[in-house]
């Protein structure tokens, strides 16, 4: 089995486990990721807004526009990254996913982070940030690289699945929509990215 029909298998467990069936309600459609399942880069935001919920893909709205623009800057495009969200149904009204609904998702967000096994976790904005680093705070730490261990599930076999990975957290792009002083803070985070491959993949 291939790493896109594992992924597949994932999507379809949250459908079969009905995990938040009252967001699962209010929404369209299931937003479960999109991209290059061998990705060095996973791009994690922090649930589906209105387009992405028509569209069933993450990142398709304004904020996803200027997504687009920043991967330009540093060379890269969808088809080189995977992207997804901590929620993955649309939240009512575009509010804030709740801690229960972050909690109910983590381990299909973790099991997707299993197969893909990027080297670079890029989180957007605090919500996505505080599911690795709890104690980090976006406004001091955005565009400081941390290298960290993940301990996922345990396995029976194996022991502990752990992945290593360097995480860059990032403002949220739709927060550079509303504060324009925001969009050059994040372009100029978005640069270090490309030394950051290089130093891992140098190794």
């Amino acid at each position: 089995m291939n790493k896109q029909q594992k992924l597949d298998e994932i999507r379809q467990q949250i459908l079969d486990n009905q995990v938040t069936p009252e967001l699962a309600e209010t929404a369209t459609q299931l937003v479960f990721g999109s991209g290059n399942p061998d990705a060095d880069i996973v791009f994690v935001g922090e649930a589906p807004g209105k387009n992405e919920d028509l569209k069933g893909e993450p990142f398709v709205g304004a904020a996803g526009k200027f997504l687009d623009e920043m991967l330009a800057s540093v060379q890269l495009d969808r088809n080189d990254i995977y992207i997804t969200n901590i929620v993955k149904y649309r939240p009512p009204n575009n509010r804030d996913p709740l801690p229960a609904e972050k909690k109910a998702f983590l381990p299909y967000l973790q099991a997707q982070l299993e197969v893909i096994q990027p080297k670079v976790l890029i989180t957007l904005g605090r919500h996505s940030t505080n599911s690795f680093l709890p104690d980090l705070q976006i406004s001091k730490d955005h565009g400081n690289p941390k290298r960290v261990k993940l301990a996922f599930r345990d396995d029976p076999k194996s022991g502990p699945q752990v992945l290593e990975v360097v995480i860059l957290p990032l403002f949220h792009p739709a927060a550079a929509l509303y504060n324009g002083g925001l969009r050059q803070t994040l372009l100029d985070d978005f640069l270090q990215i490309p030394a950051i491959i290089k130093k891992i993949t140098a190794k």
